[in-house]
């Protein structure tokens, strides 16, 4: 399209008023506010209690899972001015596509599905472009019958060619699949695990990508005997993701993925022996963004709890380090596991030379500060005291600290 230096001024209520952008997809919620379809999704899939979930402009209260009524009056309305711009107004190339985009009828969506279900990769490409063309359009695949099912046999299917798996692992990471799906589409589909491990290997980064989104997903749904049965394979995969840092999305999808699986002991032997932990040290010395930060402290704290996990720590050169460092750092959440993770290590791995390194590397002088800290809970503070007061004579000793921290030192 062609570009001018006068921006077209888009009208006020045709932006959403959460992302205050063009509305491609408007939605009308029960309180008769409209919004974009992805906007207002993730305004309520944001973690709230539910008797604080409310509209965000009217603030009034909304049912746990409120009706998002298509507003088609406002998307014509949309579409009319879009298409009375002059060809020189700037206007995204992309907004106005899909803004221009009608939902797929249930009848075009069932004939893809159908082909998809034979491995057809021009089908299963369609569906995936129909799904991230159109909320509408992904709602109308949701709800036909059988489509967990139909796509994840094409992805565990011996008979599909890689890229015919690859796109229907990209279809599935992109659908709301309920939990009692999931679970079924698990336990029904022996070799998914086997499956999704060389969509991992995969050099196509994207698929890669939805591959740990959807291991994620099975992983926090599926019954314990499906995790703990997770072979080494693609739990080495699933690290490989974190490490090569593929996006920040296939980042956080596989460090859910890990904290998901890691309650288990078997696995969480497994996880260890696929190098997991250097991979979140390295992580977290690259000063991740915060959300990216909390789960990597998560996934750390849990696999700390074994034996195996709390070696890999110390024997890191910048292990230790790099846990104190975050220590009130990035947020209270980070805090209280870092706080955590130097706990396990503090009561469990504690020889000579680990206390030397804590004192010398800061660890210390962080928990010393993180018990007169106001961003520190009660519990986090508790668990420093505890630390602090278990290796006291050791480190009030120590000429590593210096005497502004010992007279911080808890009595």
């Amino acid at each position: 399209m062609a570009r001018s230096s006068a921006p077209a001024e888009v009208p006020s209520h045709f932006l959403c008023p959460i992302s205050l952008q063009l509305m491609r997809d408007p939605v009308t919620l029960p309180t008769g506010i409209s919004y974009d379809r992805a906007a207002i999704s993730r305004w309520l899939a944001a973690p709230a209690p539910a008797a604080a979930r409310s509209c965000p402009v009217t603030r009034a209260p909304l049912p746990p899972r409120p009706q998002l009524t298509p507003n088609h009056t406002l998307r014509r309305l949309i579409h009319a001015w879009l298409a009375s711009l002059s060809p020189g107004a700037e206007v995204d190339d992309e907004d106005v596509a899909a803004a221009l985009r009608a939902p797929a009828s249930g009848d075009e969506v069932g004939a893809l599905l159908s082909d998809a279900a034979a491995a057809r990769v021009e089908a299963l490409r369609r569906l995936r472009e129909l799904v991230a063309e159109c909320e509408d359009s992904r709602a109308v695949l949701e709800s036909q019958d059988g489509v967990f099912d139909a796509l994840s046999r094409v992805v565990s299917s011996g008979d599909a060619c890689s890229t015919a798996r690859e796109e229907a692992v990209g279809v599935l990471a992109s659908l709301r699949i309920p939990e009692p799906e999931l679970a079924g589409v698990a336990a029904r589909h022996a070799n998914l695990g086997e499956a999704l491990t060389a969509v991992l290997r995969s050099s196509n980064l994207k698929s890669r990508a939805n591959a740990a989104i959807l291991v994620r997903s099975l992983s926090e749904a599926a019954w314990p005997a499906w995790v703990i049965g997770l072979s080494q394979e693609l739990l080495a995969e699933v690290v490989r993701v974190v490490r090569d840092r593929i996006s920040a999305r296939a980042t956080k999808a596989a460090l859910h993925a890990l904290a998901a699986v890691c309650p288990y002991g078997r696995t969480r032997v497994k996880i260890v022996g696929a190098g997991a932990v250097p991979a979140l040290v390295d992580l977290l010395l690259d000063d991740p963004e915060r959300r990216l930060c909390e789960l990597a402290l998560t996934a750390l704290d849990r696999l700390c709890t074994c034996a195996e996990g709390r070696a890999e720590l110390v024997a890191h050169a910048a292990g230790l380090a790099v846990v104190g460092k975050k220590v009130l750092r990035v947020s209270e959440a980070t805090t209280e596991r870092a706080v955590r993770v130097l706990r396990s290590v503090a009561r469990h791995a504690a020889t000579p030379a680990v206390l030397q390194e804590m004192a010398q590397s800061g660890v210390v002088a962080k928990l010393c500060a993180a018990l007169l800290s106001e961003q520190c809970g009660v519990r986090t503070k508790e668990k420093a005291h505890e630390v602090l007061k278990l290796h006291a004579r050791t480190w009030r000793s120590s000429p590593c600290l210096s005497p502004k921290i010992l007279g911080l030192y808890p009595s």
